[in-house]
């Protein structure tokens, strides 16, 4: 039997459980970790207070437009068929009844100037200088995403080489004076009126500005067609354009109240990025057939700059303000007090502004005290400071510092503003916007109760309440 229990001694095996030793560490160690997790829970729990640095800035808007240009032109066409030679340059004055181009009928006055020597010809310096000329304006304007420009450029420098050869033909055919009887194929073509001359159509050549829609600005639907030298025309054809008017005018798309607002500005100042030439444009908003509303502008003057340009890209150069750039989520409205000057006066002591308020003594007496107050604004037209409405009460009674006529707070009024929190506290601060987008406001810098540059505002106002203490 004693056996038996022995065995059943051996058979149950107990584990041996290590006393749990605290000490010192262990315990400070739990203090930092639950402190921790009781940190981070509060960070996440509550709204944080972002500083943001006021600077100088204006706000970038696209001003950038297509625009469509409208001016008075005249196609001129072809009396007789032929082959046509040009004399006037692309956007040359022209005066009655001077030559613009000829009408070779048999085509055979190229191969009889050949005949005589005239097939080679060398320029003169003024012709080498029309050649720059052209060549300096269209490298100044050209842009890559517009590439279809180039070929409008090679057709005018073609039109300028044909010109000038045919200036040189026209010298060969009047020293011919009829001989061989050469003059009597050629037609001489005069202008009609005094005007600008160009070399292309497209067929907008009528168009006037109420007409205009959007498919107009559809350049897959646009097609320009250039008239050249020694090309065979037929009688009624455009042989050139004739402009004879210096005002002339673009179209733009525009949304309405945008449209409405430049309205207001009567002029408005073109940059026109081909060439960066400025002018100032009357103003003009129209409601057209299809719907969309565009703006017309207006010039007396510069049409020969872009007599070879249907479609103008610019830029229109507003009044843009300057002055401290703020987010619109640092904008708060206030309510305040208002109180007549004579009712606000400075401590002699420290300087400090403030006003004298009835207040009663335990004993019931009456007695006047000293209460200072921060002035947020002057309204200059009524006279009135806007005082904090945390330190006064409706009702509250003021004496003015040099007598006993008396004031009833009670008029209340409102401001635009931010945080300031120079001083580590939610200090507020009038503001005058200037102008405003969706994002950000531009405001008038170093006003007397506003912000100054590098000044420190709250950048989400609702994150905080007046008076407010910011930790760093």
């Amino acid at each position: 039997m004693a056996e038996g229990r022995k065995q059943q001694s051996r058979g149950k095996i107990k584990k041996y459980r290590k006393p749990i030793n605290l000490n010192i560490g262990m315990i400070i160690f739990a203090a930092i970790f639950i402190y921790v997790v009781i940190c981070v829970f509060m960070y996440f729990r509550t709204s944080h207070v972002v500083k943001y640095e006021v600077k100088e800035g204006l706000l970038a808007t696209n001003n950038m437009y297509r625009s469509v240009v409208i001016r008075d032109e005249t196609v001129v066409n072809a009396d007789t068929a032929g082959y046509v030679n040009y004399y006037a340059r692309e956007g040359e004055r022209v005066g009655v009844g001077n030559l613009v181009y000829t009408i070779d009928e048999t085509g055979s006055l190229n191969a009889y100037l050949e005949d005589m020597g005239q097939g080679e010809n060398t320029l003169s310096e003024k012709e080498l200088a029309e050649f720059r000329s052209e060549i300096v304006n269209f490298m100044h304007g050209f842009d890559s995403r517009d590439y279809e420009s180039t070929y409008d450029f090679k057709h005018s420098l073609k039109n300028t080489v044909l010109k000038l050869a045919s200036n040189n033909m026209l010298d060969s055919i009047s020293g011919m004076n009829g001989t061989d009887g050469t003059t009597n194929i050629v037609n001489f073509c005069y202008a009609p009126e005094t005007g600008i001359v160009s070399y292309w159509t497209d067929g907008y050549e009528d168009l006037t500005a109420d007409e205009v829609t959007k498919d107009i600005f559809d350049d897959k639907k646009y097609e320009k067609r250039q008239l050249m030298s020694n090309e065979l025309v037929g009688a009624g054809d455009p042989a050139y354009k004739i402009s004879t008017d210096e005002n002339w005018s673009i179209v733009i798309p525009i949304d309405p109240e945008r449209g409405a607002e430049m309205v207001e500005e009567q002029y408005i100042k073109v940059r026109f990025l081909k060439n960066q030439y400025e002018a100032w444009g009357k103003v003009k908003l129209l409601h057209n057939g299809d719907g969309n509303s565009y703006l017309q502008l207006s010039f007396t003057n510069s049409m020969v700059n872009f007599v070879s340009e249907r479609f103008l890209d610019v830029e229109l150069i507003l009044n843009e303000e300057t002055g401290l750039k703020i987010p619109n989520s640092s904008i708060v409205e206030k309510e305040f007090f208002l109180v007549p000057d004579e009712f606000v006066s400075v401590e002699e002591k420290d300087g400090q502004n403030g006003v004298h308020r009835q207040s009663y003594e335990e004993d019931g007496d009456i007695t006047v005290e000293f209460v200072p107050m921060d002035l947020y604004s002057h309204d200059d037209e009524s006279g009135k400071y806007y005082l904090d409405n945390s330190i006064l009460d409706a009702g509250d009674i003021l004496y003015k510092t040099d007598g006993q006529e008396t004031f009833v707070v009670s008029e209340r009024a409102t401001l635009i503003g931010v945080y300031n929190v120079n001083k580590g506290y939610a200090d507020f601060k009038q503001i005058n916007i200037l102008y405003q987008n969706d994002e950000y406001a531009i405001v008038k810098a170093n006003t007397k109760y506003g912000l100054n540059v590098y000044d420190y505002i709250v950048l989400d106002a609702s994150t905080v309440s007046d008076d407010q203490f910011i930790n760093e």
